[in-house]
Parts: C-alpha cells; sequence; structure tokens
C-alpha cells in the first residue's frame, strides 16, 4: 500500500497515507522522496499542498523502528530523511501545510519545511522527542528559533511542550487558524491565488525570502536587485502590465 498519494496539477497536493497517525517511517520517507523529486521537475506546478489526515497531519516518528536503528540512526534515518525535508523546503514552487490533526515531533518538522501553515482549530503541535530520551533530528532545533524566536523554541523543545493552534498562530509557528475540517480548503485557496500570480516572480521571491534571514543585509539587497533584473527581463513582466492597463486578470507563461 502507498503511504504517499499525490493529486497532480498546477497545484499538486501530496498527502501523507500511514494512518491513524501518519507516522514517518523509514519507507514513507523514501515514497516522500520520490514524489518531491518528480514535482520539483515538474514545470507545470505553481504550488504544492502537504496533506495528512483529520486526527494526525503526521504524530512524528514510528517509534518502534528506534531500537533497531540503535548504533546507526544517522546512515539509517537522520541523514536522509533530514535531506528528504530539505528537498521540501527547495522546492520551487511555494508549498502550504494543512494541518487538520496534529502536528508533532517529524511531523511538526515537515511542515516547517512549508513557506506556509494552515490549521485546524483542533490541531496541536510540538517537538516532544525528548520526552523519549532523543532530540528532534530533522529541522526542529533549527527551523523553529527562525520562526518563533530562540526563547520560545527552547521551551516548547527542553520541555517537549505541546500547544494548540491557537497559540501556534499568536507566536508564529502557523499562518492561519481555520474551523474545524477546513485546514486543506483553505489551504487550496491560498495555493490557487499564489498559482495566478507571475511563476517566475514567484519563484524568485521564494528564494530571497529563504535566505534573508542567513546573509548580511547588503548581500540580501544585492541578490534581491540581481533578481529583479531577471524578472524584468521576462515575457510575464510584460503581461502583467498588460493586463494592468487593460484591467483583466493577467495570464502569465512562466517565460
Amino acid at each position: 500500500m502507498s503511504l504517499i498519494d499525490v493529486a497532480p496539477g498546477v497545484v499538486t497536493t501530496v498527502r501523507l497515507t500511514n494512518p491513524p497517525l501518519n507516522l514517518v517511517t523509514l519507507d514513507l520517507t523514501a515514497e516522500l522522496n520520490h514524489a518531491l523529486e518528480a514535482i520539483g521537475n515538474d514545470p507545470e506546478v505553481r504550488a504544492v499542498i502537504v496533506a495528512g489526515g483529520e486526527r494526525a497531519f503526521c504524530a512524528g516518528s514510528d517509534v518502534a523502528e528506534f531500537e533497531s536503528l540503535r548504533g546507526r540512526a544517522l546512515e539509517g534515518k537522520v541523514v536522509f530523511e533530514k535531506a528528504v525535508y530539505q528537498r521540501l523546503a527547495d522546492l520551487p514552487m511555494p508549498s502550504i501545510a494543512a494541518c487538520e490533526g496534529d502536528a508533532l515531533g517529524g511531523g511538526l518538522e515537515l511542515a516547517m519545511c512549508c513557506d506556509l501553515r494552515v490549521a485546524s482549530v483542533s490541531a496541536r503541535f510540538g517537538l516532544p522527542e525528548v520526552r523519549l530520551g532523543v532530540i528532534p533530528g530533522s529541522g526542529g532545533t533549527q527551523r523553529l528559533p527562525r520562526l518563533v524566536g530562540l526563547g520560545r523554541a527552547k521551551a516548547m523543545v527542553l520541555m517537549g511542550e505541546v500547544i494548540d493552534a491557537g497559540e501556534a498562530e499568536r507566536i508564529g509557528l502557523i499562518n492561519e487558524v481555520v474551523d474545524k475540517g477546513g485546514a486543506e480548503t483553505r489551504a487550496h485557496e491560498i495555493a490557487e491565488t499564489i498559482a495566478s500570480r507571475g511563476p517566475l516572480a514567484v519563484k524568485e521571491a521564494k528564494i530571497l525570502l529563504d535566505h534573508a534571514l542567513d546573509a548580511p543585509l547588503d548581500q540580501g539587497l544585492d541578490a534581491e536587485t540581481e533578481a529583479s533584473g531577471r524578472v524584468f527581463d521576462t515575457e510575464d513582466m510584460i503581461e502583467g502590465a498588460r493586463s494592468f492597463f487593460d484591467k483583466r486578470d493577467p495570464r502569465f507563461q512562466g517565460r
């Protein structure tokens, strides 16, 4: 049985299908890797939604695999899993995590690799790995502080704290809270909006934003200038300007 279901299109949905909790197993990670590789190479895809189930977006790693990984966790799990998660973060098109259910441990790490996160009011979020004597090993200690600040991240990680959707929105971990049952619908609305924008401009903007906090300001401004030069040389720029004066929706071709 497939552990990853992909619904292709201009907005592509990647769904974790390992019920009831969508636990991250070695097999699921391998399937996710293949799916993301194909999506990243598809020029027709303009936005990606990552979704799970009603009970859990993803409740983290399958603890049943831990004992067999003792002494070989790096090569058996951590390195590959981190590389696959980074592949999601590095997709050339924006991604949105639709968290209808809980995103815990590796599940939250996966959601944090997306550019945006939408959650149902019933969802919970946390990195509780220290409760099991391990640490967040797929980017949690690095991505969480960048989203919520170092102090809040330390509290969540060092205590293994789990928070509700309202608190997650308040601290900036997620972008929007919606009514129960509405996370994926809202994610699709956001994805459709992104897909209607100039795809080359969106791609350049995503790259700039992804590196904004890791580069000195002058270096980032130089990169922004270079990217502006590239997008101003595109046919999409001409279409955007003409549609503005024609008072019509633009028809971007990604050229």
